[in-house]
């Protein structure tokens, strides 16, 4: 197991970093560092000796926060910011259709999961009200923040 970062690389974290509770004076869940920020690593250790853990100092809200690997990128790789982020409420901006069954209506209600990022596309896994227990992989194009569909018309 070999770091990827070293002491001084610029690095942007991938998304955003909420207090585990491991943060003090910050409440549980509060957000420390939102998504996109780049900050520097200023120090590299392990957790349940499986797990890199990067002490990365973020200046733009002068916090030194701990991110694993797979939340960081270098700095100077490519970034393309996400309307939406894991667990915010969102609406379907059009209807969602497969094999010509309507499966989720325009307006329908949801929560973002997941943002997922492949080669400059962003994608959301969205779990819909209106179908339980169903995962959707939806395009940011067909998505709208909650609230703004006023639109009955399900296709």
């Amino acid at each position: 197991m070999l770091p990827s970062w070293e002491y001084g690389d610029a690095v942007r974290v991938t998304r955003n970093v909420r207090n585990d509770g491991t943060f003090p004076g910050i409440a549980t869940g509060d957000l420390l560092v939102r998504r996109g920020s780049v900050g520097h690593v200023v120090g590299v250790g392990t957790f349940l000796v499986d797990q890199i853990i990067y002490s990365v100092r973020f200046l733009d809200v002068d916090r030194i926060v701990g991110c694993r690997d797979e939340e960081l990128i270098g700095a100077d790789e490519a970034w393309v910011p996400s309307r939406f982020e894991a667990r915010e409420r969102v609406a379907a901006g059009k209807a969602l259709v497969s094999d010509g069954e309507v499966l989720v209506p325009t307006g329908a209600a949801g929560e973002v999961l997941k943002v997922l990022r492949d080669d400059g596309v962003i994608t959301y896994h969205v779990h819909f009200e209106c179908r339980p227990g169903r995962l959707f992989a939806v395009p940011e194009s067909a998505l709208q923040a909650a609230g703004t569909i006023h639109e009955t018309d399900p296709a």
